[in-house]
């Protein structure tokens, strides 16, 4: 089932989120209705916080950037050709490699679009959906997604890694976006 992704202003986006076990009502479930919002919605990642649910779930899928690239980017980013992965009860145990600049968006901010730095690398811990532990280090487009989807689970947003100039230039399309005036072609939420 699509569900409808919850809109900049509502406090769910600024809570930390709570781990979850395998007891969680209807995971698998949730799960599968997560892939098929961000699905529905053009996504590469979507947070539990993000469709009103404070736990740590995010789901990714990386390999779609690397599909629809154009010829000149293959082979310029080396997490190619991505991946596919639910992550659950995720915590960061590092940050590595350069800062690096990449354009984002999110889906709970739809039509605005930032540069943002973030780090290379990021080594995390998490169980997936069968809650089986891992500790992975990811690179490249997939560490930035993780690390997009993680701020979710912190109760941050990629405009929290903006400029406060830059903040006061977009105030007013976060407030049309609080307000519900903002078209998308998904389903969204909005705080009343």
């Amino acid at each position: 089932m699509i569900l409808p992704i919850v809109a900049y202003g509502s406090p769910v986006l600024r809570k930390v989120a709570e781990d979850i076990g395998p007891d969680y009502p209807d995971l698998a479930q949730l799960i599968e209705d997560m892939w098929e919002t961000m699905y529905a919605s053009n996504g590469v990642g979507l947070a539990a916080p993000q469709i009103n649910r404070s736990v740590r779930l995010f789901v990714i899928d990386s390999s779609q950037i690397f599909t629809n690239q154009d010829e000149e980017d293959a082979g310029r980013y080396p997490d190619e050709p991505g991946m596919k992965g639910v992550f659950i009860n995720a915590h960061i145990s590092g940050l590595n490699g350069e800062k690096w600049s990449y354009n984002e968006g999110c889906l709970s901010i739809p039509k605005i679009r930032e540069d943002i730095y973030r780090n290379s690398e990021v080594t995390l811990t998490y169980q997936d959906e069968l809650f089986a532990e891992h500790t992975h280090t990811f690179i490249g487009l997939t560490a930035r997604i993780i690390l997009h989807e993680y701020d979710h689970l912190e109760g941050k947003l990629f405009i929290d890694h903006i400029s406060l100039l830059k903040k006061k230039l977009i105030k007013k399309k976060l407030d049309d976006i609080s307000k519900g005036k903002v078209k998308v072609d998904y389903k969204m939420a909005f705080q009343k």
